[in-house]
């Protein structure tokens, strides 16, 4: 076991409460600023009823960066030759334009470019290979796409409060615990115990009824190095767990998406179509909406732990299976109105 991988279990010990404590902070010191440049006012997407000051994302990604930064220094390690360098400058290039947006909206076309131009930084300099070597041609092309799309949808699934935090600390804090007991690359297991960190430190502010949103100023940030996190995992031979672990927020943007371009709508406009906003009006309580999405994603990075642990190909199959019900049964649940509004609308 060389240094680095020796450094791997402390890495998430350290990085968590570290960006904990920075993303709460920052918040604190930004806040006044944020209520008076950043108010995310009520729009056809939004579940709020008063304007909110929005943007605590940046909090998130610089708690997250920092705290990676200073600790792979400390630790003595480090993402390998320009692809440390190019996820950190994607990922500060999609804040930036995501704090622009938040503040004075900008056009469709011109995000989508600036999104396509920083996952491909990403996608050209990570290490690994998915497929095998006679499909390498369609590897990256296909890791573009899939980037961007999961880029997107993550700022698509933040339109509830504790929304973001539900769906995504059950999978850092599953990559950071994976890293710690040696499973996943040191680098890797750095970022998500840092990233996690930053959404703890986050979360308070963000609790039901939020005071504070996190904005494309952090949805799109994160979506990118979640997207990162993934791919590094599915290239050291954890594919199905990875397919797994956002599949929630995936299969529920996804399919919201398909929809919506069926029923002939402008899929870049403002919507409350997707199926945690339906829930809403069908009689759940915003609470009642996350702690769901946030049980399903820690029982998905259990069936993701499944495959880790006996990689054949019934156990895959299984799980995918398993993972696959459990999520459409969370959209059906979330589809379907609840009895007592149904009796309540017939008095």
């Amino acid at each position: 076991m060389d240094e680095t991988r020796g450094a791997a279990p402390l890495a998430p010990l350290l990085a968590v409460p570290l960006a904990t404590a920075l993303s709460a902070g920052l918040i604190v010191l930004l806040k006044p600023l944020l209520q008076r440049y950043a108010l995310a006012r009520p729009n056809a997407r939004s579940s709020h009823k008063v304007p909110t000051p929005q943007g605590g994302g940046i909090a998130i990604v610089g708690a997250a960066l920092g705290a990676a930064a200073l600790l792979a220094a400390f630790l003595g390690m480090g993402l390998h030759g320009t692809e440390g360098a190019a996820l950190a400058l994607a990922v500060l290039v999609l804040a930036g334009v995501g704090a622009v947006d938040d503040i004075r909206p900008l056009p469709a076309s011109l995000r989508l470019v600036v999104q396509a131009g920083a996952v491909a930084a990403v996608v050209a300099t990570v290490q690994g290979h998915i497929l095998p070597e006679g499909w390498a041609w369609l590897e990256r092309p296909t890791a573009l796409v899939a980037g961007l799309w999961f880029v997107n949808l993550v700022n698509f699934m933040d339109g509830l409060d504790w929304m973001t935090v539900a769906e995504f600390v059950p999978l850092t804090a599953f990559l950071a615990l994976l890293g710690a007991a040696g499973g996943y690359a040191p680098e890797a297991t750095l970022v998500a115990g840092a990233l996690l960190g930053g959404l703890i430190g986050f979360a308070p502010f963000n609790r039901p009824v939020a005071r504070l949103f996190m904005g494309d100023v952090g949805s799109l940030p994160v979506g990118l190095i979640l997207a990162w996190l993934l791919f590094r995992l599915a290239a050291e031979g954890g594919l199905t767990a990875a397919l797994i672990l956002p599949l929630y927020p995936v299969a529920d943007a996804t399919l919201t998406l398909l929809w919506r371009m069926r029923r002939g709508e402008k899929v870049w406009q403002a919507h409350r179509s997707h199926f945690y906003q339906v829930a809403t009006v069908n009689g759940f309580s915003l609470m009642g909406v996350v702690t769901r999405v946030f049980a399903v994603q820690g029982a998905l990075a259990g069936l993701a732990l499944i495959t880790l642990l006996w990689p054949s190909w019934p156990v895959t199959l299984l799980g995918l299976v398993l993972a696959a019900g459990l999520v459409g049964w969370l959209l059906r649940l979330f589809a379907t109105p609840r009895p007592q509004i149904m009796k309540g609308a017939n008095r």
